[in-house]
């Protein structure tokens, strides 16, 4: 398997993980936890948003959930955030959309992880290439980016 940064990354500082490869062409998340062969609650997609005061902040949701911008806001410590556009995010981060992962960013920014995350002890976030995932323990993760766990999607939105 092909190592990407991330997975350099954890080895450096001997984090534990496992690295899974699927098709590239695969780009959705719910597919990707189908590809997996995993419950799209344990795999995450990582999202960058830019604040009212343009800072900007990572938030890990489950796949099969839907950010609740007012609920991140809060937990930053923003008045409000929107989704980055999709051409920011490279430049920005380092990653291509559908490969985003919050580790091995450029800058470290304020990271957040849904306390869903918590009723697993193994989580999947993209290893920094489309095509590339990681299985971690959501503590690893969270230590390893500095993130907390906080409530982040309308339960409503989870399937």
């Amino acid at each position: 398997m092909e190592k990407t940064n991330v997975m350099r990354m954890l080895d450096a500082k001997k984090v534990a993980y496992k690295g899974y490869e699927y098709p590239s062409d695969i780009t959705d998340g719910e597919s990707v936890a189908r590809q997996l062969g995993e419950d799209a609650r344990c795999v995450f997609k990582t999202l960058v948003t830019v604040s009212d005061k343009r800072e900007y902040a990572v938030f890990c949701v489950p796949v099969c959930a839907t950010l609740d911008l007012k609920m991140a806001a809060k937990e930053a410590g923003f008045k409000s955030v929107s989704m980055i556009k999709q051409k920011e995010l490279e430049p920005l981060t380092g990653y291509i959309h559908g490969g985003c992962s919050p580790i091995g960013m450029k800058k470290r920014f304020k990271t957040f992880i849904d306390e869903s995350a918590k009723n697993f002890s193994e989580i999947y976030v993209s290893a920094g290439k489309v095509g590339h995932q990681i299985c971690i323990s959501p503590l690893s993760l969270a230590d390893f980016v500095g993130a907390k766990f906080v409530p982040l999607c309308d339960k409503n939105t989870e399937e």
